[in-house]
């Protein structure tokens, strides 16, 4: 009955590259085989519509099948002639529909309306223009189009609020508890606070703010990136502030966040808009993974559970509010698809009637919280994840504690870390040790991911509504025997145990790609994976950063070890002494700017002679450059040149104190000062090759030889050398500090820990007896 009423039929559906869109295509196409589908799309960035289509639908293992069944070629060939796919965006009035798009879509008999943004923390604005907006932006694009199509419109059942009790199948205006807001005003004052946000983040005071936390989060980068960051951290602060705003206008009204509001609102904007069309509401509770369609535990992307399941295996939720004996109310995806096909089987009168479907599985099928968080936790037990050791991870047991005990215990513990966080970011640490940095930087990102889980889904496992199903039952009772197994939406034949812990538990540790053995892995397999990509023979440039890349040393060291050649013990300490007090406002400027910090220093060479340093550069390679040089590194170039890979030293350092490394290099990008009378006058002839500037350098540098920077790498320490670093295709750490050690290991750099030279002098400063090789200035 269901397949032969929509034989023929046309049926238009959007969102169909999320998980329940793909999920109804896949049904439709295997178990309606007379119908004809209309996929409405949004482009993206870099991609049609079709190719979209073909990569985030098509090529789902939800199609495995039909795939099995047809072969690959024949699948295409299939969906090619049964699936018409136009451009379309339900976030745009009109739906940005072309000539083309208007005429399939007036042609459709059915139309499905899936596409939200289904994110529980959207911004106010976004989720206002989509969820909100967007079923009346489709009835009303079916309005002008003189076409009168069935339309479904998925909503959710918890657009019923945070009541206790009963909530029916009902129009929300129809409810008791029915609260009238007007929509159109909701509208506007969403827009108009995006406008006061955004005129905010603008202002003198926001935007040093953002500076200086782009300062504080990478450094000395150079102007390109610390401006893109800073415009990175307005962007987000407007998208927090809306996102606050959605939770807190939602909580106002009685809804748990910004979803279930402006779905709610959805209802009674599509409610008044829809003229003459038939409206079938449609509210899925919790959707999770498929109880057996298109195989059991199908799932696609992390849904609203599964994020909170792998922590707690992981033991980093240690607590999660809730109240035990409540209903945590799931429904797997395939019942909602079959309940979505049998609404649209049922056909229309074109009278302008809205009826109302709940999928849900409280009422029917009641499956308790504590029972749930039992299920998980005995699975657990059985069934571990293991850490980076190989040791089995004890899952916590929980409390049900309240949710704002739970925020408060998470808070705290937040703010100590990132305290924590700042004194190690003040302390001047580099390589293995940075990386202790790096690791309470990861540890605050797992509190503050607990306290959006709390935020975020808190509200629902505390929900005590209980959603009615009566119309729900009433048509799957109505299907034919054969039809109830094939098209199955009674959430009363799922056993909760064997769904849990044979079905969804599984596929969610797959899906996570959880350590599930004890079998430990060799710590060090990722490194030895990128250092072969690295040194791979079609790799085309190595450029190599110099201080604390390939020497334990610096231009203050450098200068300093030329300055005192010719000074007694005495003047030595003197002069170590004026330079350390020097320090903090040294390294204050280096943290600002490095080119600043450069300009600032080099001034100190003015009067120095031409030719004395040009005599010192050997002298200084000897004493000083190779007693600090990393052994590792040293072996890294002549790597790069027996594998035919040009190699370049590109730094900040002067030319008098690099130019002794030219045998190692094919070239060398360096500072170098202007010369008046044989003498230097401590000022660059150029910007020194720092930041953005050693990247365009670096470009340069390439384009001249004919070289892709996409096969380059790069060899850096520090975040004021990111441009370097993003400008090529294989990017690696040395020896980072602690800004660098956390965006590498964020972004999947290699990092590489060389070690300095055994025996090799540890002077921080030239304090020892060196001999008098320098003559005095005149």
């Amino acid at each position: 009955m269901i397949a032969s009423s929509l034989a023929g039929k046309r049926i238009a559906i959007t969102g169909a590259t999320g998980f329940l869109g793909t999920a109804l295509v896949e049904r439709l196409m295997r178990s309606v085989p007379e119908c004809h589908i209309v996929l409405l799309i949004r482009p993206g960035k870099r991609s049609t519509v079709t190719q979209r289509a073909r990569r985030e639908i098509f090529r789902n293992d939800a199609f495995d099948r039909l795939v099995e069944t047809h072969g690959k070629e024949g699948f295409f060939a299939m969906v090619d002639e049964r699936v018409t796919i136009i451009e379309g965006d339900v976030g745009t009035d009109g739906l940005n529909l072309d000539d083309e798009g208007r005429e399939v879509l007036a042609s459709c008999d059915v139309v499905i309306h899936s596409a939200a943004t289904v994110s529980f923390d959207a911004a106010l604005s976004t989720a206002v223009e989509v969820n909100l907006l967007g079923p009346t932006r489709v009835v009303e694009t079916l309005q002008d189009l003189g076409a009168s199509p069935h339309m479904i419109a998925v909503s959710t059942c918890y657009v019923a609020g945070n009541q206790r009790g009963t909530a029916n199948e009902e129009l929300l205006t129809d409810s008791p508890f029915h609260i009238d807001v007007d929509w159109r005003s909701e509208v506007k004052a969403a827009r108009r606070l995006r406008s006061d946000f955004d005129a905010e983040s603008r202002s003198t005071d926001r935007l040093a703010e953002f500076g200086k936390r782009a300062q504080y989060e990478i450094g000395a980068a150079g102007t390109p990136l610390l401006a893109a960051k800073t415009e990175t951290l307005r962007q987000r602060w407007v998208s927090e502030q809306l996102v606050e705003a959605g939770r807190a206008r939602a909580a106002s009204l009685g809804w748990p966040d910004a979803y279930a509001y402006t779905k709610a609102l959805g209802e009674r904007a599509l409610a008044e808009s829809k003229g003459n069309i038939d409206v079938s509401i449609v509210r899925p509770s919790i959707i999770e993974s498929a109880w057996a369609e298109p195989n059991p535990g199908w799932i696609k992307g992390f849904r609203m559970a599964e994020p909170i399941i792998i922590s707690y295996a992981r033991g980093l939720l240690k607590e999660f509010p809730g109240v035990p004996e409540g209903i945590v109310d799931v429904i797997p995806v395939d019942m909602v698809v079959a309940a979505l096909v049998g609404v649209a089987s049922q056909g229309h009168a074109g009278d302008g009637s809205i009826d109302v479907t709940q999928v849900a599985s409280g009422t029917r099928n009641p499956l308790h919280y504590r029972d749930l968080v039992k299920m998980v936790g005995g699975w657990f037990q059985e069934h571990p994840l293991y850490d980076e050791k190989g040791q089995p991870i004890s899952a916590p047991e929980w409390s049900f504690p309240g949710r704002g005990a739970v925020e408060r215990q998470l808070n705290r513990v937040h703010k100590q870390l990132d305290t924590a966080d700042k004194v190690m970011k003040r302390l001047p640490l580099r390589g293995k040790q940075a990386r202790l940095n790096a690791h309470i930087e990861s540890q605050k990102e797992v509190v503050e991911t607990a306290i959006g889980y709390v935020k975020i889904y808190g509200a629902y496992a505390e929900c005590e509504a209980l959603y009615g199903v009566e119309n729900l039952i009433e048509m799957h009772e109505s299907f034919t025997k054969d039809e109830q197994t094939t098209f199955c939406c009674d959430p009363g034949v799922v056993d909760w145990e064997t769904y849990v812990t044979k079905i969804h538990l599984p596929t969610v540790v797959d899906h996570a790609r959880a350590k599930t053995t004890s079998r430990r892995t060799d710590p060090d397999a990722r490194t030895k994976r990128l250092r072969k990509r690295v040194l791979a023979p079609e790799r085309q440039l190595a450029a190599f950063d110099l201080e604390n890349t390939l020497i334990s040393s610096n231009v203050v060291f450098s200068y300093s070890w030329l300055a005192t050649r010719n000074l007694g013990t005495a003047d030595r300490v003197k002069f170590a002494a004026n330079l350390l007090r020097e320090g903090p406002s040294l390294l204050a400027l280096d943290n600002r700017d490095r080119t600043d910090f450069l300009r600032h220093f080099y001034r100190r060479y003015e009067g120095a002679s031409v030719e004395e340093l040009d005599r010192l550069g050997s002298e200084l390679l000897a004493d000083h450059i190779l007693t600090k040089a990393f052994p590792a590194a040293l072996r890294r170039v002549r790597a790069h040149r027996q594998l035919g890979h040009r190699t370049l030293l590109i730094t900040g350092a002067l030319d008098v104190v690099v130019k002794p490394l030219k045998p190692l290099f094919d070239d060398i990008i360096c500072a170098e000062m202007t010369q008046r009378d044989g003498r230097y006058t401590g000022e660059l002839t150029h910007v020194p090759p720092t930041g953005e500037v050693r990247a365009r350098e670096l470009q340069d540098y390439a384009a001249t030889h004919d070289l892709d920077l996409s096969e380059a790498v790069a060899y850096a320490d520090s975040s004021s050398d990111l441009p370097l670093l993003d400008a090529v295709g294989f990017p690696v750490a040395v020896n980072p500090e602690t800004r660098l050690t956390s965006m590498a290991l964020k972004r999947g750099w290699l990092i590489e820990y060389w070690a300095k030279s055994e025996g090799r002098s540890d002077r921080t400063l030239p304090l020892g007896p060196l001999p008098s090789l320098r003559r005095s200035r005149k």
